[in-house]
Parts: structure tokens; sequence; C-alpha cells
């Protein structure tokens, strides 16, 4: 091949690397792509990359290659790199020129050396030791800055032993080499310092999100451990539903940005809860406000048990035979009987549960027909209206008015993410995150969506939302429940059309709640699950 043949092949593969640079998200990746390139455009045996350590002002190795001797570390191989970075500056605080690569950074400058054995100005001793151990030989050294756009030296590109195309002999790197990889150099110093401000900005953002989630959490202890839960189950789900080949979601698939995109929609799913008052998140009992009222009827039936009292010793005083005065003080102990039943009865019931029965609502009714005299000296129900219907929730702690500011919170989140200018390869956050509370049959809100009308993403978050809040040992109302528990409730929910049936069966047959199980939940909460009788699952 003529040189100018060989010549316009070499900067065709600096075209096509310099298309790899700009395309490539992995830094690690990024790092590989470059060292490889160098040294295939040179035809280099060896190569390594360095970073600049601004803070230790060192250089740091990250990549090594030696084809001949089958060294790879570093990049994506997974095998650390042990030396000691390379030091920019003595102890005395003098400039390190001995070592070219130090010198090259500080300088700024090439250095192109045919032989380090007969190199003049530069000290070799740790080369020719590496060299005596592996019985290398360490001849000619390319080493090229690394300049990103402000001009500023970021790290550096050292090739070793450039190779005869014809012959596999060493020979010195040719100027031709110099030039392509200080071109190559430059090229990779602006991805490189593209992708680490991109990063910059995505960890940014994120730190962003994580104030959110922690004021949340400042305002309720309850809440921002959901919001750091649910992105992580939500994932745990979608790399379920990645990995299947068979049903409905074999054709589903994510790459890392899809990933990206899910992810930032998990941790902002609930950042509307920023503006929902503390008092109704925090909310542990029914008749709970600024405190728990249940102790005011705790007086009540004490005022109630009072009454009873003064009413039996005027019967006893006007009573002039034995078995009169038996019967009031049977009536009196069973009528106190039933006040102490009835208040531990409302007790229980100011708790909340899943679910109240009929029953126990018209005894609330019933109890709050009482009558006692308060404050004022007014004869009054023994429950006002509001309590009756705070006792009568049927789920749960809140009221019809509070369920809607508990709701309202997915308004929120859906305006302030709309206000956002997202990105192209984020354009879906929005969808993802404000979906989670609709239903596949409709019945959801706040858009009333059908399962057809929403993402797999948004289900699959729906299922997270409410699987962890089945789970969660934080709830200021009920305790955690065990897997069977919760995917028994999970599996009423697929049947009832509140969730995904086809993601429901993956979230089951691939263990999703396994995995998650086993990094959050209390080990009395991970019991054995028997999948046959969990319902609406479908193996």
């Amino acid at each position: 091949m003529s040189q100018n043949n060989n010549l316009l092949q070499r900067l065709d593969e600096l075209n096509e690397v310099g298309i790899a640079l700009s395309s490539e998200s992995d830094i690690n990746r990024l790092l590989e792509i470059i060292l490889v390139a160098a040294k295939r455009i040179t035809h280099a045996d060896a190569g390594t990359l360095y970073l600049l350590d601004a803070e230790q002002k060192a250089l740091r190795f990250e990549i090594m290659r030696t084809d001949s001797l089958g060294i790879a570390m570093g990049g994506m191989t997974g095998n650390p790199i042990s030396f000691y970075p390379v030091p920019l500056y003595d102890k005395a605080g003098k400039p390190n020129h001995a070592n070219v690569g130090a010198y090259a950074a500080l300088s700024g400058e090439t250095v192109n050396i045919p032989d380090a054995y007969t190199a003049e100005g530069f000290d070799f001793t740790g080369t020719k030791l590496f060299d005596q151990k592996t019985g290398y030989r360490s001849t000619s050294f390319l080493t090229v800055p690394m300049r990103d756009h402000e001009g500023e030296i970021i790290g550096l590109l050292q090739l070793i032993n450039a190779l005869d195309r014809e012959t596999g002999s060493i020979i010195p790197f040719s100027n031709n080499d110099v030039r392509l990889t200080e071109s190559l150099s430059s090229q990779a110093a602006i991805a490189l310092t593209n992708r680490r401000l991109i990063t910059q900005l995505e960890e940014l953002f994120e730190s962003f999100i994580g104030l959110i989630n922690i004021a949340i959490d400042d305002k309720s202890p309850y809440t921002g451990g959901h919001c750091e839960r649910v992105p992580v189950l939500t994932m745990l789900l979608a790399e379920a539903v990645n990995r299947t080949h068979q049903g409905p979601l074999s054709t589903f698939s994510m790459n890392d940005r899809d990933r990206y995109e899910l992810k930032i929609a998990g941790l902002l799913h609930d950042c509307g809860k920023i503006s929902t008052p503390v008092h109704v998140v925090d909310k542990s009992t029914k008749l709970q406000t600024l405190f728990d009222r249940i102790h005011m009827l705790d007086t009540r039936f004490e005022v109630l048990k009072r009454d009873c009292e003064i009413e039996m010793l005027r019967a006893l005083l006007e009573s002039s035979n034995s078995p009169e005065t038996e019967r009031i003080r049977s009536e009196f102990t069973s009528r106190i009987k039933q006040l102490d039943d009835d208040r531990d009865f409302l007790r229980h019931c100011n708790i909340g549960g899943e679910a109240m029965s009929e029953q126990s609502q018209l005894r609330v009714r019933q109890i709050s027909a009482y009558q006692w005299r308060n404050t004022d000296g007014e004869v009054c129900n023994f429950l006002t209206p509001e309590e009756v219907n705070n006792l009568c929730i049927r789920a749960g702690t809140l009221n019809t008015e509070e369920r809607q500011i508990i709701n309202h919170h997915i308004d929120v989140t859906i305006d302030m993410l709309k206000s956002l200018p997202w990105p192209r390869h984020l354009k879906n956050v929005t969808e993802y995150a404000g979906g989670h509370h609709e239903r596949m049959d409709g019945k959801g809100y706040p858009g009333g969506l059908k399962r057809e009308q929403m993402s797999w993403q948004a289900r699959m978050m729906g299922i997270a939302d409410i699987f962890e809040a089945l789970t969660a040992k934080d709830r200021p109302y009920k305790k955690g429940k065990t897997l069977t528990e919760a995917l028994t409730i999970l599996g009423k929910f697929n049947l009832d059309g509140h969730i995904d049936p086809d993601l429901f069966d993956i979230f089951v047959r691939e263990q999703v709640y396994l995995s998650y199980a086993q990094q959050f939940l209390d080990p009395e909460q991970i019991d054995e699950v028997d999948v046959s009788k969990i319902p609406g699952y479908k193996p």
C-alpha cells in the first residue's frame, strides 16, 4: 500500500472514530474508544490514557493496553490499574519535568521520542524496571496532551512502540502519526468534556429532584421513603419486562436512555406532594387533625359514666327494697360495661384498616345518638356529624375531603412537570409520572384513562406505587404487610381492573416482589409465597 493510500485510510479511520466519539454516552466506553483508536491509527503495540486529577495535581491511569504482552487494564475490562498516579510536582512543589507524561501535561506540548533508552532530559527508570520484569522493550514513545474546548489539559494519550505495518518491527512514530494523534486527541477531549458536562448536568438535575424529595421528607417522613422506593421497584419491574421474550410484552425493550427517562419519572412521580398539607399526609387515625381527638371521646365517656353513677345513686336513695336495689346496681354495671365496650370499639374504629363493615358503621351511628351535656351545659348527641363521618371511613384514615386533597397532588405533579422544558430524551416523563393513579378500567384519576391510553411505563409505575404502599413499614396508620398479604391484595386489584394484568403476571412470575423485598422489607415480612393462591395470577 502506498504512503498516500495509507494516510487516506487512516484519515477515514479518524473520521469514523470522530463519529463514534460523538455518539457514545458511557464515559468508560468513550475512553476505551479513544485509546484503541489511537493505537490502531498509529499502529502502536501499547498505549495508556491518563486523566488529569486537578485536586491531586496528578495524572491518573485510566486505561492501559499492551497487545504483545496481553495486558488490558481499566476501561470496560473490569481489571483495575494498581499503579500510583503520576505527580505533576515534586514534594518541593517544583514541576515534575523528568517524567515525560507530567512534562507534556504541564507544558501542553506533544513529545515524540524515538527510543526511550537513548532519550535525554527524561527519567525512564520506571519504564526500564517494567521491561526487566516482563522482557518487554519500550522503545518509541508518543505523548499527546488532550485539551478541552477552553484549551485546558484534561488528560494524555501515550502510545508506545509504533510497529512497521509490513515487517512488524518497532519504529519511531512518524510526523503523520503525530498529526493524526493530535487531531484524535482534540476530538476525544471535546467528546469527553461534552460527556462530562452532560453527566454533571444530569447529576445536578437529579440533585434538584433529591432536594424536592428531601423537602417532602422533611414535611413527612412517611412520604420521603416512598419517593425513594417507588423508582427502585419501578425499575426492577421494567427490567423484568425487558427480559421477557414471550407473551404480549415480548417486543418491549429499553435502551439506556429509556431507562434514565423512567428513572427520572419515578423520582418525580410524587413531587406534587410538596404542596399537600402535613396534617393530611400524616393523618394516622380517623379523628386526627392537629391532634388525635379520640381522647375527647374518652372524656365524654367518663361524663356519661359519671351521669350513670349519679342516676344510680339517686335511684338507690329513692329505693326502699332489696330487689329494687339489686336491679338498679345490675343495670348500672351493665351500662358501664356497655360504655366501656363502646369506647374500646370507637378506639378500634379510629385506627382505620383495609375495610370497615356496614355493621360497624351502623354501631358508630347508634353510639352517636347517645345524649350528653357539653361544657356549655347543652344536651347534644355524643358524636358530631363530622366525627361520625370520620369514624365511618370505610378504608384507611382519610375522609372524602381529605382524600381529594391527597389526590390533588397528582394534578400538582403534572402541572409542575408540564412547566419544565424537557429535552427530547425525557419527553415522556410527565406521562409516566402523571399516570400512576390511573386504572385499567378508566376509573382512576386524574384523567380517567383506560389501559390502552396509557404507556407500559405508566402502568408499571402504578403497580410499583401500590405494592410499595402495601408493604411500607413507615406509614402512620398501618403495619407493613407480608409478601403474601400484599400480593393477595394486588391480585384482587388486578381482578377489579385496577392494574395491568400482563404486568402483574410478570411481577409475580419473575419474583420482582422478592428482589424488592430483599432490599427494603423486614425479615418478618418476607414469607413463603404460594403463587398458586394469588388471585388473578396466571402462571
